[in-house]
């Protein structure tokens, strides 16, 4: 083979090197692809079990993750805890599951209902809601036990209600409500529709209803805050979209949404 033959041979072949390669480069650094290949995933429709407590801010957590993923759409279902993980472990379709407590989410582990572990993302602390302006002057724990004052309480198999239980055994005080009810924005309704003089409630939930009640804070809360657990559940239908709605939750930006409502950092 002559010199000039080889010559033609090797530029030859370096051509097709540095084609071969700069297709390489489209296929794995191209923008396009690469948006295409994470919209392709983050898709579809995601059920969110959650404690009713959660309800104002991850309906702002929904908003924000449909804002960030335009094919993905996410529906909640809010409720009391114990009934969610009811739902859950009696095959009701969802995909994530936030609960206020790490007690109703062991209902769904042991069930094996989750898949992993469930991390905690945020706190919450008691606090009592009171009529607008307080008339009946409440001050206090103890003060809730005044003869004929009418107090609600959630139901004691609800995370909120177990709570409340705890912190009144921590003050050594013995309640009786008028009613016991099934989820904390069921306590919170008696008190806005006054037919409650008060009630045991999340901190949060005082701070969504606006002037619609009065919070009173009371130092045996601190020995009744609640870890909030999240988890992925084993049937969900959109893996990776569930997913990337719980990094959401425990990302900075969902951070700040969940502290900016009142809950405290896990």
């Amino acid at each position: 083979m002559t010199t000039r033959s080889v010559r033609t041979l090797r530029a030859i072949v370096g051509g097709i090197v540095l084609l071969a390669l700069s297709a390489c480069g489209a296929s794995s650094d191209s923008p396009g692809s690469e948006a295409a290949g994470s919209s392709g995933k983050v898709s579809g429709t995601v059920t969110v079990f959650a404690a009713a407590s959660l309800k104002e801010s991850f309906t702002k957590l929904g908003a924000e993750f449909e804002r960030q993923h335009p094919g993905a759409h996410v529906t909640f279902s809010f409720g009391g805890s114990d009934s969610l993980a009811a739902s859950i472990t009696g095959g009701a379709p969802a995909d994530v599951f936030a609960a206020a407590s790490p007690k109703t989410m062991t209902l769904v582990t042991d069930a094996g209902a989750a898949a992993g572990t469930p991390t905690t993302f945020v706190r919450n602390e008691l606090a009592i809601a009171t009529l607008p302006g307080n008339p009946d002057d409440i001050s206090s724990l103890k003060d809730l036990t005044a003869p004929g004052l009418k107090v609600v309480l959630c139901d004691k198999d609800v995370p909120c209600g177990s709570a409340a239980q705890k912190a009144l055994d921590a003050a050594g005080l013995q309640l009786t409500p008028v009613s016991y009810e099934q989820d904390v924005k069921g306590a919170l309704m008696k008190v806005e529709l006054d037919e409650a003089d008060a009630a045991v409630v999340y901190k949060t939930d005082v701070k969504a209803a606006g002037d619609k009640v009065q919070g009173v804070e009371f130092p045996e809360s601190a020995d009744a805050i609640n870890d909030y657990p999240i988890a992925l559940l084993k049937n969900a239908h959109h893996t990776e979209t569930a997913q990337a709605f719980i990094d959401l939750v425990k990302s900075p930006r969902g951070q700040k949404i969940l502290t900016d409502a009142g809950f405290l950092k896990p």
